[in-house]
């Protein structure tokens, strides 16, 4: 069985809970092997957002030829993508390179709040991206961003807009429903075969930062080709939910998640993904 390599397209993170830094430690505990493409060096810890350095375009491109022309790359994450001119760069370098398996973290704010995407790249992100990937994951307020619609404050508003993004040409949508204010906490998985509900009792935790990167490097690694999985995706069946219940802290702010323990969400995903492809 050949090893799977995983790519991941994003920001930093120097306390180590989110952003590149997460995704990387989610792929070696899925046992892929992680490479990274960095397109903003970012300042912050478990408190918030300190400082931005935005990578040029043009330096993100070519981090992305590097790892194209040299390693088999089985799947692919991204992150955060900060401005206009390197989500079009990523966008026309997976174009180039012919990059398949791609799930997009819709990543708008940090969970302080902080602004990780400029408002003048969401319709670029829109009409350049989505159309390339194979999932994205948004919560409620970056679906309605994608939408440009109001927050959706109900699970049947939730609905509506799962359909709308999936409508906007990508092969699949993850709504997470956190933001709902209900005692269980919904999220909907949208395919061109139909939807499916994931339901669970809302956790009570501050272990909360990194959830989004840690969830959607999972996916990407569980949406390699099934050749490369084995098993057809069974080595997932075991892992718990209740990543944000079992997660610590390294810092004073908001803990972490924890990178051993994934969602069922992921599993479902990934048999459904195994699934399709027989």
């Amino acid at each position: 069985m050949q090893r799977i390599n995983a790519l991941t397209i994003a920001g930093t993170d120097p306390s180590g809970g989110a952003g590149i830094q997460a995704d990387l430690k989610t792929f070696s505990a899925l046992g892929a092997y992680g490479c990274s493409v960095i397109t903003a060096l970012v300042a912050q810890n478990t408190c918030g957002v300190q400082s931005v350095y935005r990578i040029e375009p043009d330096f993100v491109a070519a981090q992305l030829d590097s790892v194209f022309s040299d390693v088999r790359i089985d799947t692919t994450k991204i992150g955060m993508l900060a401005e206009t001119d390197i989500v079009e760069a990523v966008a026309e370098r997976l174009q180039r390179h012919h990059v398949r398996n791609v799930v997009l973290d819709t990543v708008m704010l940090a969970k302080s709040g902080d602004p990780l995407l400029s408002p003048s790249a969401i319709e670029t992100l829109r009409v350049r991206l989505l159309p390339q990937v194979s999932l994205i994951t948004p919560n409620l307020p970056e679906a309605a961003a994608l939408l440009d619609a109001p927050h959706a404050r109900t699970e049947q508003e939730m609905l509506a807009q799962g359909r709308a993004l999936l409508a906007m040409g990508c092969e699949a949508v993850l709504m997470k429903g956190g933001h709902l204010e209900d005692a269980q906490s919904p999220d909907w998985l949208f395919t061109r075969e139909g939807e499916q509900r994931f339901s669970a009792p809302r956790v009570n935790t501050k272990n909360t930062h990194g959830t989004g990167c840690t969830l959607s490097a999972a996916l990407a690694a569980f949406t390699a080709p099934a050749s490369l999985l084995g098993r057809d995706g069974k080595r997932g069946e075991g892992m718990a939910f209740g990543g944000a219940g079992a997660g610590g802290h390294a810092g004073s702010g908001e803990g972490h998640w924890s990178g051993t323990s994934f969602p069922r969400v992921v599993v479902v995903y990934c048999l459904q993904t195994r699934r399709q492809e027989r």
